[in-house]
């Protein structure tokens, strides 16, 4: 029986991409199928950068055609296309950024900055064009954190190039002030700052931009939510009863705003003894994975309190960058396709294909 562009998109449907949980037909992934004689060519896009699980996507693909539509040769394309999501009614995105993914946490000292920087460079290495902001006036980490120093160069005297460093782009207040200058400013004075380092800085067509917000619920949280286009939540926790309670604080917190939650990151769900490697819960066990529950939200994934962590983002080299092949940074890897899918899976933003309509006298 010769083949037919309706057979391989049967067989097609029943087979399941493991990181969608999704077959290939149904998230319109599978295109451009090409038939000649027993031998088949096809495209497969992506809404979601994958580029360390590519491979096993496409033999996957492949080994299935071949076991279910008696194929004798496959082709398999593979890629991702990344496109803009909706955001809270009423707020335009910004010029060249297609998504801004807030990390946020109800307390200090969780690990909600060391978490942005890798979840940005996660992001970057998986094939996306990603930007980080440092949104944390008060205390901003994230130079330290990506080893840059310098300060931003502006071309027009109105705007600033980000900074780079790892092949991530990159603004933060603490490119434009002395380290050890405290920032005595109040609520508005603050604000204004988050707002002018997210719309002066000349973005470079990013897939992703990824804000690294103070703790709390407080001035900067409210502006994010009111006038900067935020396409989903990430909240950080620990196991610890004490984190979790304001970390559910700043749950409750987005959705109130419309703001939808990717999910949440369980950060030091374990100790890991660096002399013997025993691993234990200090900070209590399955904290992360109740309030999942609780709130119908997804834990995208759970990292040890390690001191390597701490010693490669002090460093200036975050774990995603200095040991990319490790367990650890699989695990950030993991969480950024998990966020990014979520992203995918959201609602297309229609604005830019809307006209301006201008009323005039005539």
């Amino acid at each position: 029986m010769a083949l037919t562009d309706l057979t391989i998109q049967n067989v097609l449907k029943s087979l399941i991409d493991p990181n969608t949980g999704k077959d290939f037909i149904t998230s319109k992934s599978a295109k451009n199928i090409q038939i000649n004689g027993d031998k088949v060519s096809l495209d497969i896009v992506l809404g979601y950068p994958a580029k360390s699980v590519m491979a096993n996507l496409q033999a996957l693909v492949t080994e299935h055609l071949k076991s279910h539509a008696g194929v004798s040769e496959v082709m398999v394309n593979i890629g991702s296309r990344i496109v803009a999501h909706k955001v809270q009614q009423g707020v335009n995105l910004l010029p060249n950024v297609k998504n801004i993914i807030a990390v946020a946490s109800g307390k200090g000292g969780v690990g909600k900055s060391t978490t942005s920087v890798n979840l940005a460079l996660a992001l970057a290495a998986e094939g996306a064009t990603v930007g980080l902001l440092d949104a944390d006036i008060y205390g901003p980490s994230q130079p330290q954190m990506l080893g840059i120093s310098g300060r931003p160069e502006s071309t027009d005297g109105k705007s600033m190039q980000p900074m780079l460093a790892h092949g991530i782009q990159a603004m933060s207040i603490g490119f434009l002030v002395d380290i050890d200058t405290p920032m005595v400013w109040r609520g508005p004075m603050v604000t204004g700052a988050l707002e002018q380092l997210l719309r002066d800085t000349k973005w470079n067509d990013l897939d992703y931009l990824v804000i690294d917000l103070p703790p709390g619920t407080g001035d900067i949280q409210l502006t994010l939510a009111q006038k900067i286009p935020v396409t989903g939540a990430i909240i950080v926790t620990t196991p610890q009863d004490i984190a979790l309670l304001d970390a559910r604080r700043g749950l409750k917190m987005f959705e109130k705003v419309n703001i939808p939650i990717l999910g949440i990151v369980e950060n030091m769900s374990t100790h890991i003894c660096s002399n013997c490697g025993h691993e234990e819960h200090i900070f209590g066990a399955g904290g992360g994975a109740q309030m999942c529950s609780d709130y119908n939200v997804d834990l995208l994934g759970s990292l040890p309190l390690d001191i390597s962590i701490r010693e490669q983002t002090d460093s200036g080299k975050p774990t995603v960058i200095n040991t990319p092949d490790s367990k650890i940074a699989n695990i950030y890897k993991e969480i950024a396709r998990k966020a990014a899918i979520k992203i995918a899976n959201a609602s297309l933003d229609h604005s830019s294909k809307f006209p301006n309509i201008v009323i005039q006298n005539t």
